[in-house]
């Protein structure tokens, strides 16, 4: 898949409720329909002051060259062996001096952060919503248990499609005491777009799909499903220390 359009599926989900990007949600979702990307859409897609900079730096230690190659917007948003080979003193000085992570949270804050990066926290999108206790892009506040729930990516097993509704069993974030942790898995109901992404449209039950902020973004491999519970259960993990 095209990595800018492949991108723009999961950061339409937050885009379309103005908590991260530009104001310009009508022309992603024009993008979407017609299935092609531009220099426009990377333009557009560059402006998300979250993402952006995690993709430009996985690409960068991976000497990729191209922020949006797919290897790299599967890293930051699924998960696979990039994220691994990024040294712990590289990915510390990027939350600093590009994120200005310690002026968002407080150097206290930064230093839990900074532990968690010494035991293997990765820059995944899980790492941000798990260990960056305030939300970052327009509405810099703290995370809920429903806003952590929605803002990772999370997967589900498709088992009834109906028209623009889809059924899928998935695991939800939940709190058991004062910990975080993913349930026992669930029936969730989420809508669709039937005239955007041709695998969103012939979706099927069994499919497995990712999904951010109530929106599916596109249909995963159990591989990649593995992959994604990976990473957020390491992250989740990591959390749980600070909790």
């Amino acid at each position: 898949m095209d990595g800018v359009l492949r991108c723009s599926r999961y950061a339409f989900g937050p885009n379309r409720l103005h908590y991260c990007g530009p104001d310009q949600n009508r022309e992603m979702l024009d993008y979407l329909k017609e299935d092609e990307s531009d220099p426009g859409l990377r333009v557009l897609l560059g402006a998300f002051e979250t993402m952006f900079p995690y993709l430009n730096f996985i690409a960068h230690e991976n000497k990729i060259k191209d922020p949006f190659d797919d290897r790299v917007v599967e890293a930051y948003w699924i998960g696979n062996n990039l994220l691994d080979k990024i040294e712990k003193k590289t990915f510390w000085r990027h939350l600093d001096e590009m994120h200005k992570i310690p002026k968002r949270i407080g150097k206290k804050d930064f230093e839990i952060v900074s532990d968690k990066i010494r035991q293997g926290a990765v820059p995944h999108h899980s790492f941000h919503v798990f260990s960056i206790w305030k939300r970052t892009g327009h509405f810099e506040e703290a995370h809920t248990l429903k806003s952590m729930d929605s803002c990772r990516v999370s997967w589900g097993e498709v088992k009834e499609v109906s028209g623009p509704a889809i059924k899928v069993l998935t695991e939800p974030l939940i709190l058991n005491g004062c910990k975080l942790m993913l349930g026992k898995p669930v029936s969730k109901k989420i809508s669709r777009n039937l005239e955007t992404s041709y695998d969103i449209e012939q979706l099927k039950s069994g499919d497995i799909i990712s999904i951010h902020w109530n929106v599916p973004c596109e249909v995963i491999s159990p591989l990649q499903a593995e992959e994604l519970k990976k990473y957020t259960l390491r992250h989740i993990a990591l959390a749980n220390q600070a909790i």
